[in-house]
């Protein structure tokens, strides 16, 4: 059987634990299985447990495919993991782990946990910095209080504006990537920061009007629409960030409801890694394209309960 582009081809193909070991070792070890402990190649397949086992002694020498990746010390089935990932690369607005826990025949708390593990294998590791036509923006993620009850509205909303959000940056390369991640505040020490950590010098700059971008024309070409006059003036504009700015709050008041601070940036980098890897003209990219990209970045990421809830520090947290 061929391997899937679809999700049902994905259901069918993956239900089969044999072909669910050898399409992601053809991914992690292209060059042939190599031991995680030691490096050696010289293992052997049990074919009756889908493991393999080091000719060299020493702990552990047995492993998984499981060993090193997001999957680790997980009791769920590799046929399950990889729909859940099939399905939460795919789906433009996301799935919820409610829909996940129905489908998969896990539990909602579970469905969650496997979610956010597969997020960390969307975070774009490699995103250096940009250049060409930069779009600069900035947004608030947070509930509506009209949507709230009043016992929570009471709770959580004490002022007005973008006060009790969560202020997020956006920095896009026009026709390119973009990259997100949620700011302090909207000063221009915050704002400036990234700008210059992400953007080549020399680039062409788009932004709002706000005070805190002043100045960065000492670096950039910094092109500025005020949007109380108008939204576009030839190619300066900003709507592209715009866009995408529909696009993730639709996923988040669509399908997740409401987004804790503390796990933002975990979707984010969900939103973010399906946005980068969409299907252009000039990037004809399908689902299981876009699946296999993330099945060989799995590897050397692992995130624990503990860590996912608070219990011990999460550097993860910090990196967005």
């Amino acid at each position: 059987m061929s391997e899937p582009n679809t999700l049902q081809e994905a259901i069918l193909y993956f239900s089969n634990p044999e072909n669910c070991t050898q399409y992601l070792a053809v991914r992690r070890w292209p060059s042939g299985v190599t031991c995680p402990g030691c490096g050696s190649g010289k293992v052997s397949y049990n074919a009756t447990r889908r493991t393999w086992k080091c000719s060299t002694h020493h702990s552990k020498r047995e492993f998984s495919i499981k060993i090193g990746t997001i999957y680790e010390d997980s009791p769920i089935g590799l046929d399950k993991w990889l729909a859940a990932t099939w399905m939460l690369t795919n789906c433009k607005n996301g799935i919820s782990s409610y829909e996940v826990a129905r489908d998969l025949k896990v539990t909602q708390r579970t469905a969650w946990f496997m979610l956010h593990r597969i997020r960390l294998a969307l975070q774009d590791e490699s995103f250096g910095k940009v250049g060409g036509e930069i779009e600069v923006d900035e947004t608030f993620i947070g509930g509506k209080s009209r949507n709230m009850h009043i016992s929570k509205r009471a709770q959580r909303i004490t002022g007005t504006g973008g006060k009790d959000k969560t202020a997020v940056m956006g920095i896009l390369e026009r026709g390119g990537k973009v990259r997100t991640s949620v700011i302090p505040n909207r000063r221009k020490k915050a704002l400036q920061a990234e700008v210059k950590k992400y953007v080549t010098v020399g680039s062409i700059l788009f932004t709002d009007s706000l005070p805190s971008y002043n100045d960065l024309d000492r670096e950039y070409a910094h092109h500025v629409i005020d949007h109380a006059v108008a939204y576009v003036d030839g190619q300066i504009h900003t709507n592209g960030m715009e866009n995408y700015w529909s696009l993730l709050k639709r996923g988040i008041k669509g399908t997740y409801v409401s987004v804790e601070p503390f796990h933002l940036f975990r979707y984010l980098d969900e939103q973010s890694f399906r946005f980068n890897n969409r299907a252009t003209d000039d990037n004809p990219m399908n689902d299981g394209d876009r699946f296999d990209r993330v099945v060989r970045q799995i590897v050397g990421k692992r995130l624990t309960w503990n860590k996912l809830t608070g219990k011990t520090p999460n550097p993860e947290t910090c990196v967005n």
